[in-house]
């Protein structure tokens, strides 16, 4: 063996007649203030050496004799066992040893006591939930071994022991990569650990936070948040500050709206800091034990508003009808498994998809005109078998949105509700709409409406709610569609509402067909009749003879506005077999493309 370099002999590692395996360190050299290790090339054992250590030794110079080793060819039948190349445990090197012991000290079996207490809330651990979501190995931890900012109150053991990751869990791991592939799966995931000063916001990880949030804007990664915490915590001691109000965690995770999909769950309790960034969420889905407040008892006691239990503040079935909640779910279980559902229509088309039975949309929609019925019915009779995920169904019951896919394609869905208010659309309704096709338009998902309304909601009760700017927003949202848009009217398509339905008007969508029970005027044909023909109808006397007129009159007028009348004048594209609805929208989702202009700067809150 020869120096491959001018150096020092600092050490020898084998003697005079030591035998030596390929790849055994023999002796260390050193040059320039970096020691380099030289390994046995072949197996053999040391005749001789040829320095000693401490002396200068040039290169190419000779520094020990190998004797080559005798192979001896083994029988045919004989076994060879592969050399263990993993060493024990007590033969690893220290500093992986120190390595592996304190990163054993995040994980949950480290705190079995705290995962215990959890487990018998009925409620899982940060980690538990983050191993569900993201599919087998694929998370890798980010700020693992962060604590606590309070090293001036704490000593080190006490706050590795009690504070891992200083209360919160952030990577990136793959979500749906199966389906989809190792490139469109890859989503960013933050969990705030309940166990650890009960979930609250600290310094360290917020940090954690924003490192996470600008990777994510500028890699364009999906975000799911789990949100479970009480806020700022107090009692962080290692940064001399006053408030705390110059982090930047909330801005930057406001800045994804609009920019990648962003997946907030509660679970538990969600105040104040926590319950902030659950609201700029795209989607908020939340457990039926949950409770979502921005401030929680602490807080309000603190403002002189009264003592309350944390169970009092924002339970989940006022903040599913009110509209906080897009998806009330049972356990968090259901949670992740919504959570991987929302995210697959951001990730692709899928290849393998079951159709329903076309035929059955034709009994949908009654045939006697007075009839209400179920327009979601309608809704999953247009979409892939499984697919539907409806959206905010507690709240704006007049109109419902929900996620699907037809052929494969993602797609967004909205339908108006003659279960409420004849399907009229009021306030809630046209924001619930609004904020929808923002999202989808966000998002890049084609829009589909499903048209049957009266009409915007009228009278002296629904202006007190400022009902002129909440429908108006229907027109105003679908101005800056970059989406395809498509239009399918089940029954009534009747003045401002149904054109708010249509994307402003029915020559707006890519198409605007209608199915044979649609029927058309500027305004309820009930009310058209009334108003157009008042004189006529009070010539006669109240009762069955202004009646007769009345119902003349109508007939005239639902036959005039008829979906066919409608077809003939061009003010509608066709009139079509419900059976052939979702061939239609099939090849128009084949043929349309998505405006390459920038998307919406962000997606309402509300």
């Amino acid at each position: 063996m020869r120096s491959p370099l001018q150096a020092q002999l600092v050490q020898w590692l084998v003697d005079p007649g030591d035998t030596v395996r390929v790849g055994d360190p023999l002796v260390i050299l050193e040059a320039m203030k970096m020691e380099h290790e030289l390994r046995a090339e072949a197996a053999g054992w040391v005749v001789e050496r040829f320095f000693s250590e401490g002396e200068t030794v040039d290169e190419g110079a000779g520094l020990l004799r190998l004797e080559p080793m005798v192979q001896v060819q083994p029988a045919a039948d004989a076994v060879t066992p592969e050399p263990d190349r993993l060493p024990p445990a007590a033969q690893q090197r220290t500093d992986l040893q120190r390595l592996a012991q304190r990163t054993a000290q995040t994980l949950d079996a480290a705190r079995p006591e705290a995962v215990a207490r959890r487990h018998a809330l009925g409620l899982r651990t940060a980690r538990e939930n983050i191993a569900d979501l993201c599919d087998d190995g694929s998370f890798i931890e980010y700020g693992a071994l962060a604590v606590a900012a309070q090293r001036s109150r704490r000593s080190e053991e006490d706050l590795i022991a009690n504070t891992p990751a200083d209360g919160m869990v952030t990577g990136i791991g793959s979500v749906n990569g199966l389906i989809f592939g190792a490139e469109p799966s890859r989503t960013v995931v933050m969990a705030y650990d309940a166990t650890v000063l009960a979930g609250t916001q600290g310094m360290r990880n917020h940090a954690k936070t924003d490192r996470l949030l600008g990777i994510a804007l500028a890699q364009k990664l999906p975000v799911v948040l789990f949100a479970e915490g009480g806020g700022g915590r107090p009692g962080e001691t290692d940064m001399p500050i006053v408030a705390g109000l110059h982090v930047g965690t909330f801005a930057a995770f406001a800045r994804l709206s609009g920019q990648v999909p962003v997946v907030g769950i509660a679970a538990g309790r969600c105040f104040a800091g926590n319950a902030a960034l659950l609201g700029c969420s795209d989607v908020i889905i939340a457990t039926r034990q949950s409770n979502i407040g921005m401030g929680g008892p602490a807080m309000v006691e603190g403002g002189g508003l009264g003592v309350f239990r944390p169970e009092d503040i924002g339970p989940s079935d006022v903040q599913h009808a009110n509209g906080v909640i897009d998806l009330l779910v049972d356990d968090e279980a259901q949670a992740v498994a919504a959570a991987r559902h929302y995210l697959s229509f951001f990730q692709g088309r899928v290849k393998d998809w079951i159709a329903p039975d076309a035929h059955a949309l034709r009994d949908l929609v009654p045939e006697n005109r007075l009839r209400v019925y179920d327009t979601r019915s309608v809704m999953a009779g247009l979409v892939d078998q499984g697919s539907l995920l409806m959206l905010r169904a507690g709240f704006g019951a007049g109109i419902h949105t929900a996620l699907a896919r037809i052929e494969g394609r993602p797609v967004g869905l909205m339908a108006n509700n003659p279960l409420h208010l004849g399907g009229a659309i009021d306030a809630d309704a046209a924001d619930k709409a609004a904020r929808f096709m923002q999202l989808c338009n966000a998002h890049s998902v084609p829009i589909v409406s499903l048209v049957d309304t009266p009409g915007f909601m009228v009278g002296p009760a629904m202006e007190a709610r400022a009902q002129v700017r909440h429908v108006s927003r229907l027109f105003v949202t679908a101005a800056s569609l970059r989406v395809p848009f498509f239009s399918v009217v089940l029954r009534k398509g009747y003045g401002l509402g149904a054109m708010g339905m249509t994307a402003g008007g029915f020559h707006a969508p890519l198409f605007t067909v209608a199915w044979p029970t649609g029927e058309f005027g500027a305004m309820g044909l009930e009310g058209a009749v009334r108003l157009g023909y008042r004189k006529e109808l009070e010539a006669l006397p109240d009762g069955p003879q202004r009646q007769a007129l009345f119902e003349e009159l109508l007939a005239r007028q639902v036959a005039n506005g008829s979906a066919v009348q409608m077809a003939t004048t061009l003010e509608i594209d066709a009139v079509i077999d419900p059976a052939d609805t979702r061939h239609w929208l099939a090849q128009g989702l084949a043929s349309a493309r998505t405006e390459t202009t920038a998307p919406s700067r962000f997606i309402d809150s509300w």
